[in-house]
């Protein structure tokens, strides 16, 4: 029976396990953050329940049009419910707990032992924890990242907040300063207007999610703007300080910007540290990540990687997709590299965006000659009867073969509606097979099968 260490118990760590468990390995997981990791504890399942919460509040904002009204002499539903934050992130802790817990009684029901302690390596066959030595046939590093902190910026925890605090709150901001606006800044920034704070998002590129599709940007540029979201584009933030109750962000350009509280998401870094990694024969880049190829291997031979620590396609999805590729390739299952062009994303601002394949930034710098067809929601009957207006459905497919090789969707719920464009993708489907298949009428997925069909004239 192999002997399998598993350092981190997030998506990484424990979907690794259960498949090392269910393969026949004997498994033990070393944790010290909690089971889940942060994508359940701090990150993915909290903020991800705090913008359910900010979902139904843009629907109340947008019942109006819809007829809604409220009898206490207002017209505008928008203006007669507000959010108590204590309450929204009592339950945000609780469902996090909640569910760190479910996956420990996961673990524990497929007889996988937890180590409470930091894990180090001592050699490619042995994990150090405390004063007990664990001898391993196999290795997994899955030991995720941490907010990174602009150096002089220091977060206190209570006016300056990584989005590991913000949970801790009390009462919702009056005015939040957002600094960064990648996935993280944007997707708070969107959560928080919608709360009822009055949000700034500080931006040091030209557009906020400089990293995805443009079209999709600048969709949700709009609509941050309409909503009244101020967005300061270009401009890169050099200091976070308190000043009384509240703080000021000093820009690179001299200009200062005041807020009740400010919130940095300015990226990740890895948690590798004091592990004894490169001692042991683990490669890491210079950003601190560990090295791995597409089955999760890392340079020392049977230790693999899995999760952020790898600076993969940072996802809880991917995270454990590597775990289990790992198990896999290190206990003689049949295993399936990899592969990055069939991973979807999204990212949950108010509308969602999701995207899976290829990017329209391949294809207009020329590294791809696939045809592309864009449909926005304004023409979808669903969509007007719900009163959506703003997206799209965009489809990408190569040329006279018709494959299906990558989508964006810009909607409510894109998370859900990626998902035939990424089966598409990853069964090798045509234009044609897309638009063949059933879709509800009316529905927003119907859109999907809409780009199908003008591409099948295309292709």
């Amino acid at each position: 029976m192999a002997r399998v260490v598993i350092i981190g118990g997030g998506p990484g760590g424990y979907e690794a396990a259960s498949a090392a468990a269910q393969l026949g390995g004997e498994v033990t997981v070393v944790d010290s953050d909690g089971i889940g990791g942060s994508a359940v504890l701090t990150d993915c399942v909290p903020s991800k329940t705090l913008i359910a919460t900010a979902e139904v509040m843009t629907e109340v904002e947008e019942a109006g049009e819809l007829g809604v009204r409220v009898d206490d002499g207002d017209d505008d539903p928008a203006n007669s419910v507000r959010v108590d934050l204590s309450v929204v992130n009592q339950r945000v802790k609780a469902l996090a707990t909640a569910q760190s817990e479910g996956i420990s009684r996961r673990l524990e029901s497929d007889k996988i032992r937890i180590v409470k302690g930091r894990g180090r390596l001592d050699g490619p066959e042995t994990v150090v924890v405390g004063d007990e030595r664990l001898h391993a046939d196999v290795i997994l590093i899955a030991t995720g990242a941490r907010p990174r902190i602009l150096q002089g910026s220091e977060p206190d925890g209570e006016r300056i907040l990584t989005w590991e605090q913000v949970y801790e709150l009390e009462e919702l901001p009056e005015r939040l300063i957002v600094v960064g606006s990648g996935v993280t800044g944007a997707e708070f920034a969107s959560a928080y207007d919608a709360l009822g704070s009055d949000v700034v998002l500080v931006s040091s590129r030209d557009r906020v999610l400089p990293g995805e599709d443009a079209d999709a940007a600048a969709v949700l540029e709009d609509v941050f703007k309409r909503r009244g979201l101020t967005v300061l584009s270009k401009s890169r933030a050099e200091s976070v300080k308190r000043k009384g109750d509240g703080v000021v962000v000093t820009l690179t350009d001299g200009r200062k910007v005041e807020g009740s509280h400010a919130l940095l998401a300015v990226g990740s870094l890895p948690n590798t540290d004091d592990m004894n990694l490169v001692e042991s024969g683990v490669s890491l880049t210079d950003g601190g990540f560990v090295q791995v190829d597409k089955v999760s291997r890392t340079t020392a031979r049977g230790v693999y990687a899995a999760g952020d620590c790898t600076g993969v396609l940072m996802l809880a999805s991917v995270a454990a997709m590597q775990g289990r590729i790992a198990m896999a390739h290190s206990l003689g299952d049949a295993v399936t590299p990899l592969d990055q062009s069939t991973v979807s994303a999204n990212v949950f601002t108010a509308p969602e965006i999701a995207t899976v394949g290829l990017t329209q930034a391949v294809v207009d710098a020329g590294g791809s000659t696939a045809m592309v067809v864009k449909v926005p929601l304004a023409d979808n009957a669903r969509a007007k009867m719900q009163g959506v207006r703003d997206g799209f459905v965009k489809l990408f497919c190569l040329p006279n073969t018709g494959i299906v090789v990558g989508g964006v969707v810009v909607a409510p719920r894109a998370s859900e509606l990626i998902h035939p464009i990424s089966l598409a993708v990853g069964a090798r489907l045509t234009v044609d097979q897309v638009a063949q298949a059933f879709t509800v009428y009316p529905s927003v997925s119907g859109s999907v099968a809409e780009a199908a069909r003008r591409l099948h004239l295309r292709s």
